[in-house]
């Protein structure tokens, strides 16, 4: 019983233990659930919106999870949904999206109670892209507005008026205004703002956030006085930012004056000139012969950044018309180039007395391409109607109107990397609006090697220099200038090809007549030291021609003539020259005295001797020529096999020549008293900037061995103010004069030089002298001069100068409506031309021209421009041009005259100088047709 009870009191004293331990577990659970619920109930208690300046941030996850503890009370549970740490969804909201500075220079008041801030004197205001200036500034953060305008003093004067700039436009507050920085939006008072070239101005101003504005009773001008010579008067205007100007009915004002002028509505282009597409307004007017006309009436696409075009046509009220398409096209860094077309159209009534009938056109096209890789792609085309210029006339350019020559060249060139040939493609065309002689290579391939020196590693000169190189050239000729059908084209008889008309009718006879061959160039040349102070050149060419045919040529006794026949078959023709040439200087010197102004003069001799050896091709042993009888006397005449052919046929007779010129040149040192850097500082001037002398002397030439000497002289004076240039060309030998039974003399050269017959020296029978001077104040600048800025200025903006940016320069030049320098106070050009030629027979021709050009400012405002000549043995003055222009601030004046000749005709622009209103001008022209 003992160890019963014994066993029953440890079970009692170990459960009383347990229960002991249970109670003690759940008062450490209970008040640990009451550490965790009390943080929990007590956020729960927080204000749902925190502060303003709080911001809430997200946990630090740095920070170990929490416990994952069993829910033992849902309120914990719902007090979680309470829990947000996305602090940005409880981020404070406003529509101020950056910063806002503002400054005041007397003071800055706050309203605390109206939320406003007033600024005074000198204050801005500056949000993002818009700033807002004036002496008093009210800013309303409850309604997100500002309120600006100028500060009246005691006197009833306003200063600080309002400066107002929103992306990049200016607006000029007169009054006062009120901006919405949330909207964007603005009110303004008698407001001046500028739209491009363009200025605005409006009684009230409504601004839109994307930059347009609404106008209620505004003007347009472009002119930038506060008191506008002009302008465009409405009661509503719209501007749309980058894009146009829209007006209701407007007048045209003039000094504030309103006129008649005026139309029911307006519409002026608001965009950047390379993206403006739109209407071109034409030129009006009336001529005698062909009616009221509208010239340049068409549209303008800017199709994109790339391409452009224009398409203009003109009607005449009496039966003509004309279309015209001109488009330019960029890709930058690849090439560039434009395309015009010109269509002419003209039927005169046929009550007319002198009717004038014309179709008539010119096509011009250029590409230029930016130097990369190794091939390369250009185009130069320039052709039309022989009478295009006669009738199509340039009222401002008036070499366009006696254009002697049209020319055209597209090709291709091609280098082979890492070899030294090369290759080139034309398409070559030459047009003689004179004569009507067209003609086309269609086409010319070359293919060329650069020079190669074999043995450049040798010491031994002669071989080191020794060089050698390859070219060849392949044709096709097409021209209207054709052998005659029937007989051969003798120069001894005076019978020369003949010119046909270049159309489809004639196309057989143009094929028939083409010509086409290949030339193969082989040079080899070496240059070397002879005795320290020569330097001499050994040379030989080898050229061989190949063609298709030859001709075989026979006497026709019947029509006693020489006829021809072709023969077909592979033709080749080799002929060589060889040449010796040794070449040095010397060089003289003359002092003066210390004392004098010249201190020096340096004469500059280069002597030039060369030998010139080319055997007799026309030899009948070679093939080459072929001799026959040319009449029933039985006399002969050789005539090349090729004659006629793309690159010709041997020279013909042997050349055993010695070639003798000399070069000289002189030039003095003297003081310069304009340079104060030294008392002893010098300049140098051209005395003879170079008189050369040259002639031949035949060793092979069984008669008149000696070739006529050719003279050329060229300085300049004034400092390069004055230039001469002169030319001559003499016969050495003399002349016999034979008297005719009939009592005529005839005239012929013999085989006796001049100065052995007392006919001195020789005759001259070419002579030519032009001088040029161009005078202009030290600071002014020259057309020349003129033209060397605008073609920097081109080239600098990356244009590609070719024929026709040099024509458009040379337009711009001599147009004074296009180019007007003010700052130069007057500026003359005198061009003086004489011409002697004296044949055999002492029949002499003799041509003499003055040329005047310049312009003069009679004031400040007013510029007086001439182009004149006068042919002195015709006695009469040539073609002339005057012309004035006035400055008018914003508008300009041009009158233009050509008082007589040919291409008589007078006009006169009066339009505003911004490029945007180029068509707002008032023309009157009259040309040539009307007298």
């Amino acid at each position: 019983m003992r160890a019963i009870e014994l066993t029953l009191r440890k079970i009692s004293n170990k459960l009383n233990k347990a229960q002991a331990a249970v109670s003690g577990f759940r008062i450490l659970f209970f008040l640990l659930s009451l550490l965790w619920i009390l943080p929990q109930f007590a956020l729960a208690q927080r204000p749902t919106q925190p502060p303003r300046e709080k911001v809430l941030v997200a946990p630090d996850t740095l920070v170990p999870p929490a416990r994952n503890l069993p829910l033992a009370d849902t309120l914990a549970a719902r007090q979680d949904t309470l829990i947000n740490l996305d602090s940005a969804k409880m981020m404070p909201t406003s529509d101020i999206k950056t910063d806002i500075l503002y400054f005041a220079e007397d003071s800055i008041i706050t309203d605390f109670l109206e939320n406003k801030v007033y600024l005074y004197k000198n204050a801005w205001f500056e949000y993002g892209e818009m700033k807002l200036e004036a002496d008093r500034i009210v800013i309303d953060w409850k309604n997100s507005e500002l309120y600006a305008s100028g500060v009246t003093d005691s006197l009833g004067a306003v200063s600080g008026n309002p400066f107002f700039k929103d992306k990049g436009t200016v607006y000029e507050i007169r009054k006062e205004m009120r901006y919405n920085f949330k909207s964007q939006k603005a009110i303004i008072k008698d407001v001046v703002t500028e739209q491009q070239d363009g200025v605005l101005r409006g009684e009230t101003i409504k601004k839109t956030a994307d930059g347009s504005i609404y106008l209620d009773h505004g003007y347009y001008t472009t002119c930038k006085l506060t008191k506008p010579h002009w302008h465009i008067s409405s009661s509503k205007i719209k501007s749309i930012q980058g894009k146009q100007v829209v007006s209701g009915p407007f007048n045209l004002y003039f000094n504030g004056i309103p006129t008649p002028l005026g139309l029911p509505f307006g519409l002026i282009p608001d965009t950047p000139e390379e993206k403006a597409s739109g209407v071109i307004f034409p030129s009006y007017g009336k001529e005698q012969l062909r009616g009221i006309f509208l010239r340049d009436l068409g549209y303008y696409f800017a199709i994109n950044d790339y391409i452009h075009a224009r398409l203009t046509g003109d009607i005449y009220s009496k039966g003509g018309w004309g279309a015209k398409s001109q488009a330019v096209y960029t890709k930058r860094y690849r090439y560039s180039g434009g395309f015009n077309v010109d269509f002419q159209k003209f039927v005169s009534p046929e009550t007319e007395l002198n009717p004038v009938d014309y179709n008539t056109f010119r096509v011009q096209w250029n590409h230029s391409p930016i130097t990369r890789g190794t091939g390369k792609f250009s185009a130069s085309v320039n052709a039309g109607s022989t009478s295009y210029f006669n009738n199509i006339v340039s009222q401002n350019n008036f070499a366009n109107n006696v254009t002697a020559d049209l020319n055209s060249n597209i090709s291709y060139s091609k280098t082979f990397s890492g070899t030294p040939f090369s290759m080139s493609a034309n398409l070559r065309h030459s047009q003689s609006v004179q004569s009507g002689e067209v003609r086309l290579d269609l086409p010319t391939v070359a293919v060329n090697m650069n020079r190669q020196s074999p043995f450049k590693n040798l010491k031994f000169e002669p071989l080191k220099t020794l060089n050698i190189a390859w070219n060849f050239n392949m044709q096709n000729t097409i021209s209207n200038r054709v052998q005659q059908e029937l007989g051969v084209n003798n120069p001894d008889f005076r019978t020369t090809p003949q010119v046909i008309p270049f159309n489809l009718d004639n196309f057989g006879l143009l094929l028939k007549n083409a010509t086409n061959g290949a030339r193969n160039t082989i040079p080899l040349s070496s240059n070397f030291t002879l005795f320290n102070y020569f330097t001499g050149t050994a040379s030989i060419n080898y050229d061989e021609l190949w063609y298709l045919q030859r001709i075989n040529y026979y006497y026709n006794p019947t029509e006693e003539r020489v006829d021809r026949i072709i023969e077909d078959g592979f033709n080749r023709v080799g002929f060589y020259n060889t040449s010796f040439a040794v070449n040095t200087n010397f060089y003289g010197f003359y002092n003066f005295k210390p004392s004098s102004k010249v201190q020096t003069i340096r004469h500059h001799i280069a002597p030039t001797f060369a030998f010139n050896y080319t055997p007799d091709f026309s030899d009948p042993s070679f093939g080459y020529y072929q001799e026959v009888q040319i009449d029933q006397s039985g006399r002969t005449q050789r005539f090349s096999r090729q004659q006629g052919f793309a690159f010709g046929g041997a020279p013909l007779g042997e050349s055993r020549a010695l070639s003798l010129g000399i070069r000289n040149v002189l030039e003095a040192k003297i003081l310069d008293s304009k340079d104060s850097t030294s008392e002893k500082a010098t300049k140098k001037i051209p005395l003879l900037e170079s008189f050369n002398i040259n002639t031949a002397y035949n060793f092979a030439a069984d008669s008149f061995q000696l070739a006529p000497f050719q003279i050329s002289a060229r300085t300049s004076f004034f400092e390069r103010k004055l230039s001469v240039n002169l030319t001559s060309n003499i016969d050495p030998y003399a002349v016999q004069t034979i008297t005719q039974e009939n009592g005529t003399n005839s005239f012929r050269s013999i085989n006796q030089f001049a100065w052995k017959n007392g006919q001195g020296i020789g005759m001259i029978r070419n002579a030519s002298l032009n001088m040029n001077a161009s005078l202009n104040p030290r600071n002014g600048k020259s057309p020349g001069e003129v033209r060397d800025d605008l073609t920097q200025n081109f080239i600098q903006r990356g244009g590609v100068l070719d024929e026709f940016a040099e024509n458009e320069i040379n337009r711009i030049v001599s147009d004074p409506s296009q180019y007007i320098d003010w700052e130069i106070p007057w500026n003359l050009t005198v061009g003086y031309n004489l011409a002697y030629s004296r044949q055999i027979n002492n029949n002499k021709n003799i041509t003499q021209t003055l040329n005047l050009s310049g312009d003069l400012s009679i004031s400040e405002k007013w510029k007086f421009n001439f182009n004149t000549g006068y042919d002195v043995q015709a006695a009469a003055i040539t073609q002339t041009m005057i012309g004035i222009a006035r400055d008018l601030h914003c508008w300009q004046m041009n009158v233009n005259w050509v008082p007589f000749g040919r291409f008589t005709s007078y006009n006169i622009d009066i339009r505003v100088k911004s490029s945007i209103l180029q068509d707002l001008k008032v023309s009157r022209r009259r040309s040539f047709f009307d007298f």
